[in-house]
């Protein structure tokens, strides 16, 4: 069975070629960075040494993929207009710089319409992305082109929710009809282990694993996941909480991993870790066991 691809959220604090030193030195295969200050909707213009630099470092260290996550004020179902131009105007940004920085996945969350009722969100979103695309060429691959090192451009990966408050794309159905009504764009998913969990979704047991399979299969499909966010789960199956863990030890269990892993279907798709750093345990203690897991 081939080896699979581990990569960690990095930071770019002190610049962007910054993070991939730090991803270099934990180990990392792949990453995924914020592209902005993920705090405010002011971004700084990138500068064209650093971008430069960036390309370079990421180049000499082969590493893949790169996604991008948006930032987490962007709400691209929001029913507000000024938040949701808001949105849409950061997300086309948020396009831009993944394509000025080479990315392989921009990666958002499709949402959440506070109060109205989720096909109202869905289809909200789903102009909300057409709108910021516009006229720009995001010449996507698939992620089995990009897998076999065939594909570049920029892929959006719509990433499944835990379902908090009225968020939507907690649904494997729901993604699926984003994609369905988004087919001519180069649009994909990102899907979040600690989140599916939440959404209600058991992959912590073995049953329970082959029918979330079934269901990935039956909606959206295995072929459309160009990234797993890998992360266990603070919060219980079903909860609709979002609370990352480190691996194994939550309530998602290394035992799971050690299937999930083990999964060919997921085995071929990359992993990034979201996991928390805390006194005990770090970044690389992440990588190594889930990578112990996998072996």
């Amino acid at each position: 069975m081939h080896r699979f691809r581990v990569g960690l959220h990095t930071s770019i604090a002190g610049g962007l070629p910054k993070a991939i030193a730090s991803a270099v030195a934990k180990g990392c295969d792949g990453l995924q960075i914020f592209a902005r200050n993920p705090r405010g909707w002011a971004a700084r213009d990138l500068e064209r040494d650093e971008v430069r630099a960036f390309r370079e470092a990421r180049e000499r260290a082969s590493l893949w993929p790169l996604a991008i996550h948006s930032v987490y004020l962007i709400n691209l179902a929001s029913q507000d207009p000024v938040l949701l131009e808001r949105s849409r105007q950061a997300f086309r940004e948020e396009i831009e710089r993944g394509l000025t920085l080479g990315a392989d996945y921009l990666v958002v969350h499709p949402g959440n319409p506070v109060t109205a009722p989720a096909d109202v969100g869905i289809m909200t979103a789903v102009e909300s992305i057409r709108t910021a695309v516009g006229d720009l060429n995001l010449q996507g691959a698939s992620a089995d082109a990009k897998r076999s090192g065939q594909g570049n451009g920029l892929t959006i990966l719509l990433e499944n929710t835990a379902g908090q408050g009225s968020s939507i794309g907690c649904r494997f159905e729901q993604i699926a009809d984003m994609l369905m009504m988004l087919d001519d764009l180069p649009v994909g998913v990102c899907l979040d282990t600690a989140h599916t969990l939440a959404a209600g979704y058991d992959i912590a047991t073995a049953k329970g694993l082959k029918a979330t399979m079934r269901l990935i299969d039956r909606s959206f499909g295995f072929e459309r996941i160009g990234l797993i966010h890998c992360n266990d789960s603070k919060a219980p199956l079903g909860s609709r909480v979002d609370r990352h863990q480190h691996i194994g030890e939550g309530h998602i269990g290394a035992a799971a991993f050690g299937r999930l892993t083990h999964t060919l279907k997921f085995r071929r798709i990359p992993f990034i870790l979201e996991t928390p750093v805390d006194s005990e345990r770090d970044d690389c203690w992440n990588i190594n066991r889930l990578r112990e897991l996998g072996a």
